[in-house]
């Protein structure tokens, strides 16, 4: 039953239920990010390359040529990816370009906020009469 109770605490922290829907979100953003590389800006990227889909691009390590990737991988050969990781890298910074922007975002909405001006205890004040009453005499 303890474990339970402890559970239930841990799950009930603001925090981990804040990371949990980041993670929810974060994971909904990455399909999103991964439908724009690959079905709007790859296209237009290889349309002004002449038809070049980045997609396919592979080097085969066995020196032999392949029709295509996907043939090349059903026959076992050694290939390098390259063009997959070339839509991995731009997804890559697509996310960290977006969370640079949303960083400084937060940021500048923190530094907006005026601070809360801290009033001093009752004994500084008191502290400070007594000794601007001294100062006069």
């Amino acid at each position: 039953m303890k474990i339970a109770q402890e559970f239930r605490e841990f799950i009930s922290r603001g925090n981990v239920v804040d990371l949990a829907v980041g993670v929810i979100i974060g994971a909904a953003f990455g399909k999103i990010v991964n439908s724009l590389v690959n079905d709007m800006i790859m296209p237009l990227i290889g349309a002004a390359m002449k038809g070049m889909n980045f997609s396919s691009l592979f080097f085969s390590l066995d020196g032999k040529t392949y029709e295509s990737l996907a043939k090349a991988k059903d026959v076992g050969a050694p290939v390098i990816g390259y063009g997959a990781f070339i839509n991995t890298t731009i997804e890559f910074l697509i996310v960290a370009a977006c969370v640079f922007a949303l960083v400084k975002v937060v940021n500048q909405i923190k530094r907006a906020e005026p601070a809360a001006p801290v009033e001093p205890p009752k004994s500084e004040v008191l502290l400070e009469e007594i000794r601007d009453l001294l100062k006069k005499d």
